[in-house]
């Protein structure tokens, strides 16, 4: 059956590099938005248009990596994923094509992923864009990380809050 693998975290937790390995591995194919789009645009980081570009980059990854799942074949998004509502869409999304879902997430303390930002963007290598460490920390406050249902493949959706109901 194939796989869809969701590789969750904030940048500079590793997932690239985790993915980058997973898929050396396993021969799946490997769709990261920001090599994409630093090729495309460069870092357009603070261009007006940079979140359209980053969720169109997103959604053609989608229809390509779909199109690969409903052929028997393994994907890995590494897309960040930060919510587990879009956790349980992909994951349904997977399923609708007849594969499995799983989630690649390792936790790693905000302190160091500032470390790595501060580090990443002083070399400011190429697929990478610069990212103020004050944007991680408020990025850091958005995140939702997985429990221990998700990381064992059980992606059910979120619980609704209080706030939902009327």
């Amino acid at each position: 059956m194939a796989l869809l693998t969701l590789m969750v975290g904030l940048p500079g937790s590793g997932k690239t590099t985790r993915a980058k390995a997973l898929a050396a591995e396993t021969g799946a194919l490997r769709l990261t938005p920001d090599e994409w789009q630093t090729r495309l645009f460069a870092d357009d980081m603070h261009h007006p248009d940079h979140d359209l570009r980053h969720n169109t980059v997103e959604a053609i990854m989608w229809d390509v990596a779909a199109h690969i799942l409903a052929g028997g074949g393994d994907v890995i998004l590494d897309f960040g994923f930060w919510s587990r509502a879009e956790r349980v869409d992909f994951a349904q999304r997977a399923r609708a094509l007849g594969a499995d879902c799983r989630v690649q997430f390792d936790h790693i303390p905000l302190e160091e992923l500032e470390r790595r930002i501060a580090g990443r963007n002083e070399g400011a290598e190429g697929g990478h864009f610069v990212i103020p460490v004050t944007t991680l920390r408020e990025w850091a406050k958005l995140f939702e990380a997985p429990d221990a249902a998700e990381l064992a493949g059980n992606f059910s959706p979120p619980a609704p809050s209080s706030s939902d109901s009327h």
